[in-house]
């Protein structure tokens, strides 16, 4: 009798063991920016910082809704295009994730947050700083870094107050965030008593940069403002070095202002004349940036750009509504988003009534002998 009771004993045990393996359930959560073409070394840090939140919240045993809960990466490529950045929000969408880390861009996120508020799945990005991206007030959109109002004003004060300086000329990459931080620049700078000599467009594809810097060279500006990312960024300081632009500023904002910058301006020295802007901290100031950075260079040496804190954060700041919700339905848990108050490795964050993030701070930073260094 009492072998049968011990044998029952067990295969009791067996079968809650069996039971609470069978309830474990899979959370999906997507990551979308660029993995391919000229910005994806911008993506795959992206990927990285969340994908390093995804591999640490499946160590410590979540459990939501009475269920031990296993977190996957649904990683897609908007490859920086709006087109194709929608059509990837549809596709998470359809495959039922239960939140999103992203987009990269501001020209792929902003039509996106459309597609994912309209099927109730919330989007958190550290990267997007277009202010129009909260305009439509979704309830489903969020942002923890600095938008582009920050930036571009953080930037122009510097040019009038610290540099002096009196002409600027400005040049875009007609994409939503390059026109929107060079516009941003520009009525501050105006409002700062600068002139504007000169506005010239390019493309976020473009290399050769010659005529419309000829063109500026013709205005005499004193500093040039650059609305765009790094891979045109890079090329545009080698030829402004080659048309003799050697002591004129160059100002940009988050999208230039990576590692990666030295080495796409090759050894130019006009590198030692740009002054950037990042929405954030420098990760020195960060609550736990630089621990943070130890544990991501050991995890993904030589990748680091500028976002993946972000990434990182924005990952375990959805699971952390999913916990004070104790669910993972994003009807159910996306309300408790905006009542975030949750310490990151970036900041505390907690949101605006539209989703933006309260009190962002933005840093400048400037190169030194090649290397990317916070002014203040």
């Amino acid at each position: 009798m009492r072998m049968k009771l011990k044998m029952t004993a067990v295969a009791t045990l067996a079968m809650v063991a069996g039971l609470a393996y069978a309830q474990e359930t899979v959370v999906k959560i997507g990551h979308v920016a660029p993995m391919s073409g000229s910005q994806a070394h911008y993506g795959k840090d992206n990927e990285n910082g969340a994908r390093m939140a995804i591999d640490e919240l499946n160590t410590q045993n979540i459990v939501i809704g009475g269920k031990k809960i296993k977190f996957e990466l649904a990683a897609e490529d908007d490859a920086a295009d709006p087109k194709q950045g929608t059509a990837v929000a549809q596709k998470l969408c359809d495959s039922k994730v239960a939140g999103v880390v992203g987009h990269l861009n501001s020209g792929t996120t902003i039509p996106a947050a459309k597609v994912y508020n309209d099927c109730g799945i919330p989007m958190v990005t550290g990267a997007a700083t277009n202010p129009n991206l909260t305009k439509p007030g979704y309830k489903t959109t969020y942002r923890i870094i600095a938008n582009d109002n920050a930036l571009g004003a953080g930037l122009a004060f510097y040019a009038a107050d610290a540099l002096k300086l009196k002409r600027v000329a400005i040049i875009d990459d007609r994409t939503a965030y390059g026109q929107g931080v060079a516009e941003v620049f520009k009525k501050t700078a105006q409002a700062k008593g600068l002139t504007v000599v000169d506005e010239q467009y390019t493309t976020d594809k473009a290399t050769d940069f010659m005529a419309i810097l000829t063109a500026v060279k013709s205005k005499n500006p004193d500093g040039v403002f650059f609305g765009g990312m790094d891979a045109q960024g890079g090329p545009m300081l080698r030829q402004m070095e080659q048309l003799g632009l050697s002591n004129v500023k160059m100002f940009g904002g988050d999208g230039i202002c990576t590692a990666e910058l030295a080495k796409l301006a090759g050894g130019a020295k006009t590198l030692n004349n740009v002054v950037c802007a990042e929405g954030g901290s420098s990760l020195a100031k960060m609550p736990g940036g630089e621990a943070w950075k130890k544990r991501y260079d050991a995890k993904y040496p030589g990748q680091f750009q500028i976002y993946s804190p972000y990434t990182y954060d924005a990952t375990y700041l959805l699971v952390d509504a999913m916990k004070r919700a104790n669910s993972t339905d994003p009807k159910v848990y996306t309300p408790e988003l905006i009542k975030s108050n949750y310490k990151g490795v970036t900041t505390t964050i907690a949101f605006e009534p539209n989703g933006e993030l309260k009190n962002p701070a933005i840093t400048l930073y400037v190169y030194k002998d090649g290397k990317k260094s916070a002014l203040n």
